[in-house]
């Protein structure tokens, strides 16, 4: 008897007839879907023409946000999968029609797209649901003010604080990124990048030649003046052993003496 019911439906729906009668032959798939047992042969056939019968409120559910810096084919092919969750999901018999599901259920597969694979910086969840509800606060207020609203005017409708709007629009930022290589003045002769900061490892030696004054203290005179010709003087081994009188051998413990010593005292950050 199913059977004959679905064959029934599938066989007198034809594409191209009223809206009214689409939109009703297209929920009679669906109902006639849900009513056959998971195993049915016949249930992938209905199954997919319920689908198809669908996929025009899809689509013009997907157009909706065809201007917000996404590929239409993109936003179609997520409305699909909203609208298969949908036929998969929907029971007849907790009443309602199958469209007062379907929506909401494409539409919260559209925004979690959105929210989850758009943003070039990803940032907290919390920001990017107060972002969308700036974005809709906004619309609505326009037509309403018949101006742009201020931030405390976002924030009163949407009653959260001003600081929290401020936070929501900053987090938006991250939504599409900058290129490096976008000017950074009018005439374009500076670009993004050029006005980024480098690493500048000197910091990293700030804290050692700090430490250094106190460690040379704990050398003797001639371990600081050897120390002083072999690296400020960049004198040889050889010609410091001339003028302190010793050999270069000996010039030479002098150094490794005077650099352990100093070793010790500064650290391992020295070696």
């Amino acid at each position: 008897m199913i059977a004959t019911s679905v064959h029934a439906t599938v066989t007198h729906h034809r594409p191209g007839s009223g809206d009214a009668d689409s939109e009703r032959l297209a929920a009679e798939l669906v109902d006639a879907m849900a009513a056959l047992p998971v195993s049915h042969p016949s249930r992938p056939h209905v199954r997919e023409r319920a689908i198809r019968a669908w996929l025009p409120m899809a689509h013009r559910l997907a157009q909706r946000y065809a201007h917000r810096g996404e590929p239409t084919d993109d936003l179609r092919q997520v409305a699909t999968v909203g609208l298969i969750k949908a036929i998969d999901r929907y029971e007849p018999q907790r009443g309602g029609v199958f469209a007062g599901y379907a929506v909401p259920t494409i539409l919260g597969e559209i925004k979690r797209y959105f929210r989850d694979r758009t943003w070039s910086v990803r940032v907290p969840r919390r920001l990017q649901d107060l972002r969308m509800a700036i974005n809709e606060a906004t619309t609505a207020l326009v037509s309403q003010l018949n101006r742009a609203p201020t931030v405390a005017d976002v924030a009163a409708y949407l009653q959260v604080t001003e600081e929290q709007v401020v936070e929501g629009l900053d987090g938006a930022r991250a939504y599409h990124a900058t290129s490096l290589c976008a000017p950074a003045t009018a005439d374009g002769t500076l670009q993004l990048g050029d006005t980024l900061g480098a690493d500048e490892h000197g910091y990293e030696l700030v804290d050692l030649r700090i430490a250094l004054g106190p460690a040379l203290a704990t050398l003797d005179e001639r371990e600081r003046r050897i120390l002083s010709l072999r690296f400020y003087g960049n004198q040889t081994q050889t010609q410091i052993a001339e003028q302190i009188g010793v050999s270069q051998m000996h010039v030479s413990r002098l150094i490794s003496k005077a650099l352990a010593k100093l070793r010790t005292h500064l650290g391992p950050e020295a070696a």
